[in-house]
């Protein structure tokens, strides 16, 4: 490393915000990036390990330590191909992945862990700023035809590594633009869609094509999904049409909350919130859906809830109050016990700190309501004993309500799809289909694939890039009887 005792000389620098006042007056990105010489001594705090956990607590395997060194010797153009040969969007990764490469830092045993985040942030940032990101065009066409169905980040990966070895891509989509949760479920403030556009961009220079507003399968959507699709076209159609298939599609279906009143006016899946409220800062017309003046509980504690909680304070909630059923998390690790994995520790999002009252172990009675509005929220304390929960007596309290928010997260992908193409479905309803071996991702069904939130349920932007980047290296391989492409 060039600055082997950087991390005894340097401390932890984060990225700032805007403050709490100023951004909820607007849905742009709030987050300070670090600057060139903040980010060179956040590199140089990397340690020389000698067994970089980080690769391997990164989903997409990044090269770390080598992008780390490049930062603090400024050599951002060698950064930015390291990190590419292993990302497709570090834009993304860059600023809403949960960044489980740091929870693995080596020095975050005893010590703050190494920015990285913050790093491969400044390092994207910097190549779209110096017209380093740029369309690789494959070199000859194989001929070979390829039908991907979804484009959120999964779809996206996949689509872009199969044409940059030459097959051409058609990426399908049910809704009206291009990027899947990327698009629509994460707000603009968090992440906005320009980077997305700029990106399409890139890929449709490289030969993908996109269709969108196309429904593949049957037109039969489960409550809270969002459709926008002018055209339904049937699975075999597809599987006439193209050598392959990749189904990428998110797993959308919400999770419920089945107590009296859940059919009150005012009672919704978060997405029913969060996408119109895209739609509307993409200048399609207003949100339905208002938190202005109103008392909003948003019940889950996830990042889809924390989403809810941003945007409802944005539109000028009078209170925001968010649930979570599971005790409340400890402040800090322990570090010895969980390091170099994933930790349980209370996590506080820029929405909490925009205004929000939390509160854990909390168990949803019954809505109740007037006139068919929901008005208020009756719930009781539960607490935990071997894993089972149980009622605290006496605990029951009632809240008003104008509007709740149901965040508990999604079950599975869409039925309608996997059925269309007689996909066997695995015990929790996702496309079954292994990750390793000659046959990694493929589906029981001749030249049919899947990959992301449809193969492995409700996941990471990092883990749906990774199994569109393997999965494009099964279906080329599929194809071509071998493939070059990286797993």
């Amino acid at each position: 490393m060039g600055k082997a005792t950087g991390f005894l000389e340097f401390p932890r620098q984060n990225e700032g915000y805007e403050a709490p006042e100023k951004r909820v007056r607007h849905y742009k990105e709030f987050v300070l990036a670090l600057d060139d010489q903040a980010a060179k001594l956040q590199g140089a705090r990397c340690m020389d390990c000698g067994i970089p956990f980080c690769n391997n607590g990164c989903p997409v395997n990044n090269i770390i330590p080598d992008f780390n060194d490049l930062v603090y010797r400024q050599d951002w153009k060698s950064a930015i191909e390291v990190l590419h040969s292993t990302n497709n969007f570090p834009e993304f990764t860059g600023r809403i992945c949960p960044a489980p490469c740091e929870a693995a830092c080596t020095l975050g045993i005893n010590d703050e862990p190494v920015g990285i985040k913050s790093i491969e942030h400044a390092i994207i940032d910097k190549a779209w700023e110096e017209g380093w990101v740029e369309p690789q065009v494959p070199a000859h066409k194989t001929g070979k035809t390829v039908a991907v169905v979804g484009s959120g980040p999964a779809g996206m990966a996949a689509a872009q590594q199969l044409a940059r070895v030459g097959h051409d891509v058609t990426l399908f989509e049910k809704n009206d633009r291009i990027g899947g949760l990327l698009r629509y479920g994460i707000p603009d403030f968090k992440l906005e869609k320009t980077l997305i556009d700029r990106r399409m961009a890139q890929m449709q220079a490289e030969g993908v094509t996109f269709r969108t507003g196309v429904l593949v399968g049957s037109d039969n959507m489960p409550a809270g999904i969002v459709n926008d699709a002018r055209e339904v076209v049937s699975a075999q159609s597809l599987l006439d049409q193209f050598d392959a298939v990749l189904l990428t599609g998110g797993s959308e279906v919400p999770r419920d909350l089945p107590v009296p009143g859940r059919e009150l006016k005012g009672v919704h899946y978060a997405l029913e919130f969060l996408i119109p409220q895209n739609k509307e800062v993409a200048g399609d017309g207003k949100n339905p859906i208002r938190a202005d003046g109103k008392h909003v509980i948003v019940i889950g504690g996830g990042d889809t809830g924390s989403d809810c909680v941003g945007t409802s304070n944005r539109h000028g909630a009078a209170s925001v109050t968010q649930f979570e059923l599971l005790p409340q998390p400890p402040e800090s690790e322990n570090k010895p016990l969980v390091w170099p994995y994933w930790p349980i520790k209370l996590r506080t999002s820029s929405s909490h700190e925009e205004g929000c009252e939390r509160d854990w172990s909390v168990a949803t009675k019954a809505l109740t309501g007037e006139n068919g509005k929901v008005t208020g929220l009756t719930a009781v304390r539960v607490e935990w004993k071997d894993g089972r929960m149980q009622e605290v007596a006496g605990s029951e309290f009632t809240l008003k309500a104008d509007l709740v928010l149901l965040a508990m997260g999604f079950t599975n992908p869409v039925g309608s799809v996997l059925e269309a193409f007689g996909v066997d479905r695995d015990a929790r309803q996702n496309a079954k289909a292994a990750t390793e071996g000659e046959q990694a991702y493929a589906t029981n069904v001749p030249k049919v694939f899947a990959a992301g939130d449809m193969r492995r349920g409700q996941s990471l932007v990092v883990w749906a890039i990774r199994e569109g980047r393997q999965a494009a290296r099964t279906v080329d391989a599929y194809l071509m009887g071998h493939s070059e492409l990286p797993r």
